[in-house]
């Protein structure tokens, strides 16, 4: 049974006169990694009420993610119906910013959302398995990395999978999570009640490179750069052919603004080495970007400018 349908089943009982079902319980959650995606992640958990430990070795990173935090509080206010219930202070008190991965010793979850790169990912997956519990399941944010390699890094295979939160994490609400072969029911099934609980809506895949998402976006991706690198049309009017004609809500060239262009550089070249598939080569616009600092919405500027938005 999915969680949609569980989430149906209780509503009816509820509309029968039924008790209502008991709140998930309040669990310590882990985040490693201040940036995009580990701030928002840790907004999602916070506003439902778990205490949160967000751990990033560099102060200045940690900074930052609080900023970005109190930006993603007001935006949900803004734009998510219904508004969050918790209000701002609540959810920020909730955040603890540590330095020191000491600090999630003792939680029940952690989502690495470290940069998707192979060697920092490997990093960050042996120090955790080092430092927590046992029963710690260790859930990675990546984009690309098949589990039973990240799992590779660690003891606990049984207790790895990935999360995949979609950018912004506090705003979308679905969750592409991938199941390695040998994460356990057991794991699985707290997962997908954690994430059930945040108000989240899990899609389950087998695990491969890029899983679903990023296996077939990718491509498609790198493929309207190289219309833009060969002079085919320029980058509004890539986008407009998707957003007019077939009616999507973004262009692909906009939506690799806002996962980052040098996420969806990282996320090509994990995709290339583990397919050894030449479509995912990089193009030579997309590095070029990259190179100079071009990252997209975060950076002001990518395929597209926001500078003055």
């Amino acid at each position: 049974m999915s969680s949609t349908d569980r989430r149906g089943d209780r509503a009816v009982a509820d509309e029968r006169g039924g008790p209502a079902p008991a709140a998930p319980p309040q669990v310590p959650i882990g985040v490693v990694g201040a940036g995009t995606m580990g701030a928002g992640v840790a907004q999602s958990f916070a506003e439902a009420g778990h205490p949160v430990t967000l751990h990033d070795p560099d102060p200045a990173a940690l900074a930052d993610g609080e900023r970005r935090l109190r930006a993603g509080i007001r935006a949900a206010r803004l734009l998510r119906r219904p508004a969050p219930e918790a209000p701002p202070a609540a959810v920020l008190g909730r955040v603890r910013w540590v330095t020191e991965a000491a600090e999630l010793a003792d939680v029940a979850l952690v989502v690495e959302c470290g940069p998707e790169r192979m060697a920092v990912k490997e990093q960050i997956l042996r120090t955790l398995d080092a430092t927590c519990a046992p029963h710690t399941v260790i859930a990675s944010c990546t984009s690309a990395i098949p589990v039973e390699i990240l799992a590779g890094h660690t003891g606990r295979h049984d207790r790895v999978l990935a999360t995949h939160f979609m950018n912004p994490a506090h705003l979308k609400d679905a969750v592409e999570v991938v199941r390695g072969a040998r994460t356990s029911e057991e794991t699985l099934k707290t997962v997908l009640g954690l994430l059930e609980g945040i108000g989240k809506r899990a899609h389950l895949v087998r695990d491969a490179p890029g899983f679903v998402s990023n296996r077939v976006l990718m491509p498609m991706i790198n493929d309207a750069a190289a219309r833009v690198e060969e002079g085919t049309a320029d980058a509004e009017t890539v986008d407009r052919v998707f957003t007019d004609c077939f009616g999507h809500a973004m262009g692909p060239l906009r939506t690799a603004d806002l996962i980052g262009l040098d996420t969806v550089l990282d996320s090509l070249v994990v995709l290339r080495d583990t397919t050894g598939d030449p479509r995912f080569e990089p193009t030579a616009l997309l590095r070029d970007l990259v190179d100079r600092g071009h990252r997209g919405r975060k950076s002001g500027r990518g395929f597209h400018s926001y500078e003055t938005r």
